[in-house]
């Protein structure tokens, strides 16, 4: 039977996927690439944007890593669907880990693992996403956020980070943006993209902020621990007697390997708030009905943690310091650029001069 063109269709795409696309590092990228001048042979386009350090020779991962997963890929024991013990052993491993750097232990009921950070900011917002309800997000900030939230009608509202002082949470300025419906704000430290690194005064007083409003905190710590300035790196969930905190973890950037898709969340909240409202169980159903990690990520993550020498750790960090002095030295020479020195992550932020407007912008700093 021919089908007429006038025929009466009962579905569209959702307009929410394309408004959310469009907020994604991915469409900004294809929207230059599209307008380079494919022409021009005597320029090389170099790539700041590229978000995998695995793509460059320098930045390997350990060797320990490579053969936990490896063995357990041969050993024929993670080729089919995850488990509830591989679970709870990787949670094991992962609330002891992070234990070490809280005030307070962790358990294995507080860890829920991910197929990366990124998935982990998925089931966030999503499990949040109830009706009326409105989230905080800095500005500068990771887009993956502005899209899910767009993606899934959660409203948003951004407060400033303050590039004066070292991109410090404006917190009058998140008071005033706050109300009843605020469920939580988003904080991403290190800095994604401003290259800070916050002093555990400032995240104290974003903790206390957070209590007063009566929201959580969703701390993003994807970069955790890759940190070269004066500040070392801290984690939010130390003040999870304050208010109830969400980090979100993987093995993507300190490890180097974005590609084993291996994260965690973690409920830092020794008060048990989340369980009280809701959230916990909610983010547990989200997890159900959703993707988990590669079962034999699972079933390497114990030694990845465990077994990683201290050497790996401290050579990553300074091929990061180098970079970074590097990007910082040769932008100050551009007399329209005015860079900020990054503490920390794999971001480097400038600002330029165009006329009489001040513009940001920022760059991967990477050997």
């Amino acid at each position: 039977m021919e089908v007429s063109s006038k025929w009466r269709w009962n579905f569209e795409g959702k307009e929410e996927a394309k408004t959310a696309s469009a907020c994604t590092i991915g469409s900004y990228l294809n929207t230059l690439n599209e307008n380079i001048n494919k022409n021009d042979t005597t320029k090389s386009v170099i790539p700041l944007s590229h978000g995998d350090p695995s793509g460059f020779p320098s930045f390997r991962t350990s060797k320990v890593s490579e053969d936990a997963l490896v063995d357990a890929l041969q050993s024929a024991k993670y080729n089919g669907y995850h488990g509830n013990p591989d679970i709870f052993h990787a949670s094991r491993s992962i609330a002891e880990y992070l234990s070490r750097d809280y005030p307070y232990k962790l358990s294995p009921n507080d860890v829920l693992v991910t197929a990366g950070a990124k998935h982990g900011i998925d089931v966030l917002i999503t499990a949040l996403a109830v009706p009326g309800a409105n989230i905080l997000l800095p500005r500068p900030g990771y887009p993956a956020y502005k899209a899910l939230a767009t993606f899934n009608r959660l409203e948003m509202r951004h407060y400033d980070l303050l590039p004066e002082q070292d991109w410090k949470v404006d917190i009058d300025g998140l008071e005033a943006l706050a109300d009843d419906k605020t469920v939580a704000m988003v904080v991403i430290n290190p800095g994604n993209p401003c290259g800070n690194v916050y002093e555990r005064e400032h995240l104290k007083k974003i903790a206390e902020a957070a209590s007063k409003l009566g929201m959580l905190v969703i701390s993003d710590e994807a970069y955790g621990h890759l940190v070269f300035g004066s500040n070392p790196f801290v984690p939010m969930g130390v003040y999870g007697e304050i208010a109830p905190i969400l980090t979100i973890g993987s093995i993507s950037k300190r490890w180097m390997v974005p590609g084993w898709r291996f994260g965690w969340i973690v409920m830092c909240d020794p008060n048990g708030i989340l369980q009280k409202h809701g959230v916990a169980e909610s983010i547990k159903n989200y997890l159900n009905i959703g993707v988990g990690p590669p079962t034999f990520t699972l079933g390497a993550i114990s030694r990845i943690l465990v077994e990683t020498p201290e050497d790996f750790y401290s050579n990553i960090i300074n091929l990061l310091r180098k970079a970074a002095d590097i990007c910082y030295a040769g932008l100050r020479e551009i007399p329209c650029f005015t860079p900020y020195k990054s503490q920390g992550s794999m971001f480097l932020m400038r600002s330029f001069l165009s006329g009489k407007t001040k513009h940001v912008i920022v760059g991967r700093h990477r050997q």
